[in-house]
């Protein structure tokens, strides 16, 4: 895997999977159900440009990203707007492109739209490697690391001490 972040601090990650770029996109796509390599939560969307996009805890009592869908081209390129509730700064813009190579697919996200003031922005490449290994691991071998499942185990006991701005009643309130 190789991150590039370019000197206007967008983060440009990418990762090969041994799959097909259908594959991929099913599961990055997938809606009501739990998407493990994106931190154990639920999509919702209609996924078509202009509808809302937001990932849900697991029992849905939580939303941690809310968006725009901006453009969809399956199953080559997602591309919608992305601002985390817990830190609520943006909203920046995510690219998912895949694209078939010889020995799978290579999966890149783009995020762009940072500002100088969004303290989340140094962060971001961390984040986007961890989910792309995770969902390199989860398509390829059916499974995420056991220590990744004991930590989300963990998170699931600790969502009372989350943030109020990831109530589901607080993200309807701010109309996101």
């Amino acid at each position: 895997m190789s991150a590039n972040v370019r000197s206007t601090e967008d983060a440009v990650l990418s990762i090969d999977i041994a799959t097909t770029p259908e594959k991929v996109w099913d599961e990055i796509t997938k809606t009501g159900r739990i998407q493990k390599a994106f931190y154990n939560t639920v999509l919702e969307s209609d996924l078509q440009p202009g509808a809302k996009l937001r990932y849900y805890s697991p029992d849905k009592k939580r939303v941690f990203v809310v968006g725009e869908v901006l453009e969809v081209d399956a199953p080559k390129r997602l591309k919608h707007t992305y601002l985390m509730t817990m830190t609520p700064e943006g909203p920046t813009v995510v690219t998912w492109d895949i694209t078939k190579i010889d020995s799978g697919c290579r999966v890149t996200i783009t995020h762009t739209g940072w500002t100088e003031e969004m303290k989340t922005r140094k962060n971001t490449a961390v984040g986007w490697t961890e989910i792309l290994s995770l969902l390199k691991a989860e398509i390829e071998t059916g499974q995420i690391p056991l220590k990744t499942r004991v930590i989300y185990a963990i998170q699931g006991a600790m969502m009372f001490m989350l943030p109020k701005s990831t109530k589901v009643e607080e993200v309807e309130r701010k109309g996101w």
